[in-house]
């Protein structure tokens, strides 16, 4: 797909988005098993500027943060889901624990996390704000998650099993 790029590649299309000064929102995840709440959340964070830049914890990363049992769904399936739906610009994948770096190179005018976060743990908001961009929260109305569809498959297999 057109729009799964590298970080080479995203930062000569920042250089460009920023030349026409386009407002990029920038958010990050693992986006595991694809449910509403993650549609719901992506559509509400494109609405926060022109372009949206989605990083994705690699498979190597997910298993660092989230333990052996995870990705359910490898990154290259992973990416290009997310690459497909309507509100999401363009899709990366980084390697590390949090995307420290690619914010670094990026430097989004917009960045995104869920409410479950609180604004001073979200990574690279200092790299933000110093830049001039803002840091905002999106409230969950879906309130699904992939750790919460992985207890239900498993509950329901159990009992039925």
């Amino acid at each position: 797909m057109k729009n799964i790029l590298t970080l080479n590649e995203i930062i000569e299309v920042r250089k460009k988005l920023k030349a026409e000064n386009k407002k990029v929102v920038f958010t990050n995840g693992v986006f595991d098993l694809m449910h509403a709440g993650h549609v719901d959340y992506l559509t509400k964070a494109k609405l926060l500027g022109d372009v949206l830049i989605v990083a994705v914890n690699s498979d190597s990363s997910v298993r660092k943060i989230k333990g052996n049992l995870r990705p359910i769904t490898g990154q290259d399936e992973r990416t290009f889901v997310l690459a497909s739906l309507k509100p999401v610009d363009y899709v990366i994948i980084f390697d590390e624990d949090t995307p420290q770096n690619v914010i670094e190179k990026l430097i989004p005018d917009v960045l995104v996390k869920g409410a479950d976060w609180s604004k001073d743990e979200i990574v690279g908001k200092e790299i933000v704000e110093a830049a001039g961009g803002k840091v905002e929260t999106i409230e969950f109305v879906h309130k699904q998650s992939t750790s919460n569809i992985i207890d239900t498959i498993l509950k329901k297999f159990k009992n039925n099993g």
